[in-house]
């Protein structure tokens, strides 16, 4: 099964770490499919936000155990993440908040 541009991006990453990266330093990072490359996450990217990718990088969160609750213990799945850096000079509006 072929994955189409809206099928790669699963949702962006917003934490502390990365709103640092997206202000400072022009990389964005977004949760992927597992089996996306590195050049259909540039092809996804370029296409709806309309930037140009500079570099992307993709590792894979292993999962993580959660604390005990009674006597169940609860998981959270791995996923694949892709750090993605812009050309100099261009951002994505959507994380750019009030201004």
């Amino acid at each position: 099964m072929a994955l189409t541009v809206f099928d790669v991006l699963r949702r962006p990453l917003v934490t502390e770490k990365s709103s640092f990266q997206s202000d400072r330093l022009g990389q964005y990072v977004f949760e992927v499919a597992a089996d996306a490359t590195k050049t259909q996450i540039r092809e996804a990217v370029e296409t709806l936000f309309d930037v140009n990718v500079a570099r992307v990088n993709t590792l894979v969160m292993p999962a993580k155990r959660a604390r005990k609750q009674r006597r169940m213990t609860t998981r959270s799945s791995q996923y694949k993440k892709a750090l993605v850096k812009l050309a100099e000079g261009e951002t994505i509006q959507m994380f750019e908040g009030v201004k």
